[in-house]
């Protein structure tokens, strides 16, 4: 089964710093798009950005202005630097790829990141 990794989770006070990483496996082809998404305790998973082939890129207003998604073709990875943390940003973080090749989303088993004092 095709799985992506993330890494780079952990726990870190109010207004500090994480960068997500996600190694996605080369026998995933035609990539559309990457992205991360996130389930905190209790509530619904939501996506939180989202980059597209064409170089789009989408975010979500609880992280607009905070987090800033990228990727290195080269490396096969996709990061997610995450500034400015608060409280409500704890969570799963989840990586996952859209491949218009197959039609399948992959998905990651998830990183987490608890963001206290």
């Amino acid at each position: 089964q095709v799985q992506l990794v993330e890494s780079g989770g952990g726990l870190v006070q109010p207004g500090g710093s994480l960068r997500l990483s996600c190694e996605v496996p080369g026998t995933i082809f035609s990539i559309y798009s990457m992205a991360w998404s996130r389930q905190a305790p209790g509530k619904e998973r939501e996506l939180a950005a989202r980059l597209w082939n064409d170089g789009n890129i989408m975010y979500s207003d609880s992280v607009k202005g905070r987090f800033t998604i990228s990727r290195d073709n080269a490396k096969n990875m996709v990061y997610l630097q995450m500034n400015n943390l608060k409280p409500e940003d704890t969570a799963t973080y989840y990586c996952h790829v859209y491949s218009f090749g197959t039609g399948v989303e992959y998905w990651g088993q998830g990183t987490q990141v608890i963001v206290s004092s």
